[in-house]
This record gives C-alpha cells, structure tokens and sequence, in this order.
C-alpha cells in the first residue's frame, strides 16, 4: 500500500503537470485529467488503508485526520490566486504538481504498515457484488454517497457563488478567492474534531448531526448571493459540516467488512462516490443558470436526506455495535 501510494502520487503529480506544459485543446486535457484521477485513486483508499492499520481504536479521528489533509489541499489552490502567487493558469498547475511530487517523496521515505494490516489476499471481484449484499455495509456506502452527492458540487461551485457575490459588492479580487480559501480549509479542523466526537459519541450519530446541519445550508446559501458577508458566514458553517463526516463513513466500512479485504471495500466506496460527484458537479450549474442560485444549491439537500435515512437505519442494526467499539 505505501509503493502504490508514492509510486501514483508521482504519476499522478506527471500527468498533470503535463497539463500545464502540453496542453492546447480540450482532447488533450481530458485525456491527461483522465489519467490524473486514474492515479488519484491509488492515492486516497490506499492512505486510509494504511491509516487504518495504525489503529484498532481512535480510527475515526486517524482517518479525520487523513480527511482534513485532504481538505485542506483541496483548498490551497484558492488561497494561492488569492496571494497571486503564480500569474498563470500553467504555473498553477506545476506549482500543485510539485508539492504532488513532494508528497510522493514524503510517502516512501517515511509512511510505515501498521501492526493492525490485515495479511494481503488475492483481488476478489466477486467481492464488489457482495458488498452490496451485505446490508450494514450497504448502509454505510448509501450514507456516503449522500455526502458525496451534496460535497464536491459544494467545493466546486460555492466558491464561484462567493467570489462573484463580492466582487459584485465591490470587494477585492483576491478576498472574493481567499474566501473561497475559508469555507473549505474549515473544514480541516472539523474533521479533526468530529472524528474526536464519533470515537466517543458514535459514528452514525456524528454523520447525522453532519448532515442535518450541512443539508440545512444547502437550503439557504443560494439565497444569500446578494449578501457577501452573511453568505460568508453560511458557507464557513456548510464547509465545516459538508466534510466533517466523511471520514465516519471510511471508518465504518473499515470495520464492518471483512479485515482482509478492507482495501478492496474503501475503493469500492471511494469509486462510486467520486463518480456521483461528477453528476452535481456537472448539474448544479446549468441549473444556477436556469432556475437561479437558491432552487439550485436546495436541490443538494436531496443527498444529506438519503445518507440520514440510512445512517438512521444503521444505527437500529444489531451490527452498529461493531463501530467505534459499540458506539452507534
């Protein structure tokens, strides 16, 4: 796990800043943005693995930990137009290329198995069906993908929804980006905190109250597009919340399935749920378009609805006791 995490950081780092240098059509940047989520995948469900395989107890503030990493370079790019760091679209993406590459260095220097890995087994195809049969694990995919319905369209276009609503109130440019910045790295330390919470509180209740609050801004950021500041003070709540139960559903699935194949269930997940994103993220804004920011940006609650209807159903199954040591 730890060579395939450094060895498709690397490529993934490649490929993209291939973008950069060679790109001058459409063809071209979806092939090479192709290959970048490729390699992607090899980055994500191997580092929670190895996560995992550090701690039999606490996994959910591990992986939260993981997640805030995650959040927190996702949102780096906004902070670096803020600071105008680099004029250019290309020099943008060598700069990301190469702290992709930095991490892939990172990885293989210093990223150890943990005692908790689970001895290695033959790739089970059949597993990905059987998945879908075994119920509480069911369960805790259809609460993620909830999450992952409403999370990237949130990233993607709520930071365009603040940046136009300040420039149009006659604020900065760069503040109009350094909010952007703001209402994901929040969600850095809420992932700390609520993988904290879900150790002790239970994770099903973390993922609802997450949920709850997060499907509530839905229903109100794109109302607030004339009002920068109270739109700010939406979203820093919607980023906080929006990401701070993704680890919950990770750590779940690390410890309802079977042990050895905890690898093959976490791509399982993770793949289905970036492949949902794709679709709000293609949606919402030709929907912002047509029905305007509020209906549009509402219509995201649909997916905090369906992950608390099942994250309800988990916690009533006798199986819930194997989360965070018998917390729901």
């Amino acid at each position: 796990a730890r060579r395939l995490f450094a060895l498709c950081a690397f490529c993934g780092a490649l490929v993209n800043g291939a973008i950069g240098l060679y790109v001058d059509g459409i063809y071209e940047a979806l092939i090479l943005r192709f290959c970048t989520g490729f390699f992607l995948a090899g980055v994500y469900p191997p580092g929670m693995k190895l996560i995992a395989s550090w701690f039999a107890s606490r996994r959910g503030l591990a992986i939260g930990i993981l997640v805030g990493a995650l959040t927190l370079g996702s949102a780096l790019p906004h902070l670096l137009l803020a600071i105008r760091v680099s004029p250019t679209w290309e020099g943008m993406m060598y700069m990301v290329s190469g702290s992709a590459g930095v991490g892939s260095f990172l990885a293989i220097l210093f990223i150890r198995s943990g005692p908790h890995l689970a001895a290695s087994t033959r790739l089970d195809w059949k597993y990905f069906v059987r998945a879908w049969g075994d119920v509480p694990l069911r369960r805790a995919n259809f609460g993620y993908l909830g999450h992952q319905w409403e999370l990237y369209a949130m990233w993607t276009c709520a930071p365009a929804l603040l940046y136009d609503s300040f420039v149009a109130g006659d604020y900065s440019k760069s503040e109009g980006h350094l909010a952007g910045f703001s209402v994901i790295a929040v969600g850095c330390l809420s992932c700390v905190l609520a993988g904290w919470y879900a150790d002790r509180a239970g994770r099903t209740r973390t993922t609802i109250i997450s949920l709850s609050i997060s499907g509530a801004c839905c229903l109100l950021a794109g109302h607030l597009a004339g009002y920068p500041m109270a739109l700010l003070a939406v979203c820093l709540v919607w980023g906080a919340l929006v990401i701070c139960d993704s680890a919950q559903y990770s750590a779940s699935v690390t410890e309802l399935c079977d042990p050895q194949l905890v690898g093959t269930a976490l791509t399982l997940q993770t793949c289905v749920g970036f492949l949902l994103t794709t679709i709000t993220i293609w949606l919402l804004p030709p929907l912002k378009g047509w029905l305007g920011p509020g209906i549009a940006f509402s219509l995201l609650a649909l997916g905090p609805v369906f992950g608390i209807w099942h994250m309800l159903r988990l916690r009533r199954m006798p199986d819930s006791t194997r989360l965070a040591g018998g917390k729901r």
